[in-house]
């Protein structure tokens, strides 16, 4: 009987214990390799440890659990705990995602900032509406433009098969005269090697992760904008999370986005410099390809704005003042 007794315990306590333990799922669009997922399994480690191992957050990156759109639905539903997303994809279902996707808006690290800024509070408002809520952002590197061939101005651009991966850079195609090809990070080298695509803007991050020196030949620094990565999580697991480990959740947040923020810096200037060495032409813009995109930016500002309204607006003033 006492026997007995003891095994009932002993299960007991074991069910205490594995009751005690949460797992979360975070799925990522972006190779292990990239700087984002390398951050994002310190930030797991992080909240393990904070957690004393109440929370085990397992990393998906590649994505291999979720394909990049739809990772916000699978966090938005619950199949996801947290996971890992690129604002500016969802410009089309809301515009002021798209703020930082926008070309010559913010252009710097510094202006970035400053723009997350003025855009964190109406995020976390609209997350918050879809059962979501922010954790961190992190910055890409400053988008470039990768061509086959030189480009002196956006006239070289015309009928050339260009990558996009959100509604803004379907839409430089269109004003460039060239064609919107959609491939996500994690088909892009495949759409090289089999002529998909031509051209792209993306960042000296993805170009490397993607080996776009195999098949492209010329990278045209024109540090258009600097689009982010948002960590967003189901509001209700994360509620349902104790106080302590909410705040070692937080605080692990918080470190991954001042260290991804820095790493993203570092990453612009490594990457650039791995490029060169791989034997791509890594070039300032031409005066007129300089000014033929800035063109483009005006006019994807104006459209921006008259599908943001007055919020994108107030938005835009906060970040000019």
């Amino acid at each position: 009987m006492k026997h007995t007794f003891g095994v009932i315990i002993a299960a007991a306590l074991l069910s205490t214990a594995a009751h005690a333990q949460t797992k979360w799922d975070l799925p990522a669009a972006y190779p292990a390799t990239n700087f984002h997922s390398v951050n994002l399994a310190t930030f797991a480690s992080d909240v393990n440890k904070a957690s004393a191992g109440k929370l085990q957050i397992t990393v998906h990156p590649g994505a291999s659990l979720f394909k990049a759109p739809e990772i916000k639905r699978a966090v938005q539903g619950g199949q996801a705990q947290i996971g890992e997303i690129l604002l500016a994809a969802y410009q089309n279902e809301w515009p002021m995602f798209g703020a930082d996707g926008l070309p010559f808006l913010a252009t710097s690290y510094a202006d970035s900032q400053k723009l997350y800024k003025a855009q964190k509070p109406i995020l976390e408002k609209k997350l918050a509406e879809q059962g979501m809520t922010l954790l961190y952002t992190v910055a890409w590197p400053p988008q470039g433009i990768y061509s086959k061939k030189p480009l002196n101005s956006v006239a070289d651009l015309k009928g050339s098969k260009w990558r996009a991966y959100s509604p803004a850079t379907s839409r430089i195609a269109e004003l460039v005269g060239a064609q919107p090809v959609t491939v996500q990070a994690a088909e892009l080298s495949q759409a090289l090697a089999t002529g998909a695509v031509e051209s792209n803007m993306t960042s000296g991050a993805t170009g490397v992760d993607s080996k776009l020196y195999e098949h492209l030949k010329y990278y045209y620094d024109v540090q258009a904008w600097l689009p982010k990565n948002a960590i967003i999580m189901n509001k209700k697991a994360f509620d349902a999370l104790d106080k302590p480990t909410q705040d070692a959740l937080l605080k692990a947040g918080a470190d991954a986005e001042a260290r991804g923020w820095a790493a993203s810096q570092k990453v612009n200037t490594d990457t650039l410099a791995i490029l060169k060495a791989n034997g791509m032409a890594v070039e300032p813009p031409s005066a007129a390809l300089k000014a033929d995109m800035q063109k483009v930016g005006e006019t994807m500002l104006k459209e921006w704005l008259s599908q943001a309204g007055p919020e994108g607006q107030q938005m835009l003033d906060t970040y000019r003042k």
